[in-house]
């Protein structure tokens, strides 16, 4: 994986090293067993797209399991990832959600990231990033944009 520049420095020589390196490659080898969850004839119907949708029908092979023949599997709870990586972003950090100063104020900067809530103002946000870089906090969605768009 080696170090790679954050989005928040990108023309700075600061680099950074993912934190719960082993924690990610656990949750990347488990990913790797995953079997890919498809539709049920969505290879057959092109009108049918290919995300899961559990099959309900009383008749039905798939749900029933039986004549497995070429038949993809069912989503079921054992294929879950790690309990010990769950709530991680991809970066290593935990995923939390802040409205407010208070709120970063909790957090530790070594392990939590910090992503800014939907409802906060342009006014607000940039003084919670501004606080969030003195405090050395990894911000998922740090844009602030000069023409107050929220897209």
């Amino acid at each position: 994986m080696g170090a790679f520049r954050t989005y928040l420095f990108k023309n700075s020589a600061l680099t950074m090293m993912p934190i719960n390196k082993e924690k990610l490659e656990l949750r990347e080898q488990i990913a790797e067993r995953r079997p890919d969850f498809v539709r049920q004839e969505s290879w057959r119907y092109k009108r049918l797209h290919t995300g899961w949708r559990k099959p309900k029908g009383i008749d039905n092979h798939q749900r029933k399991q039986k004549k497995r023949a070429g038949r993809p599997g069912l989503v079921k709870v054992g294929y879950g990832g790690p309990k010990i990586a769950r709530g991680l972003h991809p970066s290593g950090y935990t995923d939390n959600l802040i409205f407010n100063l208070n709120d970063l104020e909790k957090l530790n900067p070594k392990s939590d990231g910090v992503r800014i809530g939907h409802s906060v103002g342009s006014k607000k946000r940039a003084e919670i990033i501004v606080k969030a870089i003195e405090k050395k906090f990894k911000v998922f969605n740090a844009r602030v944009s000069a023409s107050g768009s929220k897209s």
